[in-house]
């Protein structure tokens, strides 16, 4: 056989390999290595992990972890490890895989109606890394409250109940700076504004929305509730809000699962901060977190003469309201005899 023949075949036979070979390369990389029967699903590497811990969050979706090891390899994520949330779908390539934990998912964090600041912590540290502890610690840092002019009774209003967008790996003190933010975006110089018409400043008004907030779920109610006790603030008398009482009871009991359907007369004449029918003005800090509606009602009361209301027993949900006492303890009666003829105790 002469050399040329050799050369021919030996260059065929080396072609053939690299073929064979480039197609296996190309199945490992390009075939799909997924093992998951959802049609997406999200896996979440935490802050410092490295490829091996990787490994073992993905493993129970991956179908073969050496065409994943060799991708990432080959890619450069195994010494470049990157925290976050990431979004597998099915049938997804070991390319794809390691390209997609490259780029961290936004996370869409929700909370409204919570009740206290540890509350809020609990809600949010259930929906990304940063855990209750270390948000609640963040958001009562002395130094940011004193710098921002809030108070740990108070840093509730900063908190403006939404949906937002942020990466699962958000720090705590990186979340409260954009909330922050937000609320800084929230208080705009109108609405500044409108709450030092009514003779309040926005954590006043946070505090005030709070408790409207609280007395009705009914919306379109909502102003004309934070005209009544606007006028009772402008006349010196004391707000006389059930809601806070029941919140003073939860708070001085540090029991805030019970539930209090009904709030008797001893109950009001409790000496505590957040009483407002033993003290004058505004409690501490907010009974809750408003929504936007119980804020915008603050900010824009209904102007009426009514002094005093209590719950209808003809519009559930709703409250009849009077400008005079007599006309109001006629009301009163009303939804007391009713209460009691439902055996409401407690």
């Amino acid at each position: 056989m002469n050399l040329k023949k050799i050369i021919t075949i030996t260059s065929v036979v080396l072609i053939t390999i690299l073929m064979v070979y480039g197609f296996i390369i190309v199945r490992q990389i390009f075939s799909a290595n997924t093992k998951f029967a959802e049609n997406e699903i999200y896996v979440y590497v935490p802050t410092g992990s490295n490829y091996e811990e990787v490994k073992k969050i993905v493993a129970p979706y991956i179908e073969n972890m050496d065409y994943f090891d060799l991708v990432a390899d080959k890619r450069g994520y195994i010494g470049n490890v990157i925290p976050g949330r990431f979004l597998f779908t099915k049938g997804m390539n070991s390319y794809e895989l390691v390209k997609t934990l490259r780029l961290n998912s936004a996370v869409k964090l929700a909370f409204n109606n919570q009740e206290r600041v540890e509350d809020l912590a609990g809600r949010v540290g259930s929906q990304i890394e940063a855990d209750s502890l270390s948000l609640l610690t963040a958001f009562k840092d002395s130094i940011f409250l004193k710098e921002n002019g809030f108070n740990e009774e108070n840093v509730l209003a900063m908190f403006i109940p939404n949906t937002y967008e942020v990466y699962w790996n958000t720090t705590a003190v990186k979340f409260r700076d954009k909330m922050i933010k937000e609320y800084r975006n929230f208080w705009t110089t109108e609405r500044v504004a409108k709450a030092k018409k009514q003779g309040l400043t926005p954590i006043e008004a946070t505090i005030l929305a709070s408790i409207v907030h609280k007395e009705s779920v009914k919306k379109d109610e909502r102003p004309r509730i934070a005209g009544v006790y606007l006028n009772r603030i402008r006349v010196g008398m004391p707000l006389q809000a059930d809601p806070t009482v029941i919140f003073a009871m939860k708070k001085k009991s540090n029991d805030f699962n019970q539930v209090i359907k009904r709030v008797f007369y001893n109950d009001l004449t409790m000496r505590h901060p957040y009483n407002t029918y033993m003290n004058l003005g505004l409690p501490p800090g907010p009974i809750a977190m408003p929504d936007i509606t119980a804020l915008e009602a603050v900010l824009n009361p209904e102007k009426n003469d009514f002094i005093y209301f209590c719950a209808s027993v003809d519009r559930f949900g709703y409250h009849e309201f009077a400008a005079t006492l007599p006309e109001h303890n006629k009301n009163a009666k009303k939804y007391s005899d009713w209460i009691n003829s439902q055996g409401v105790k407690r």
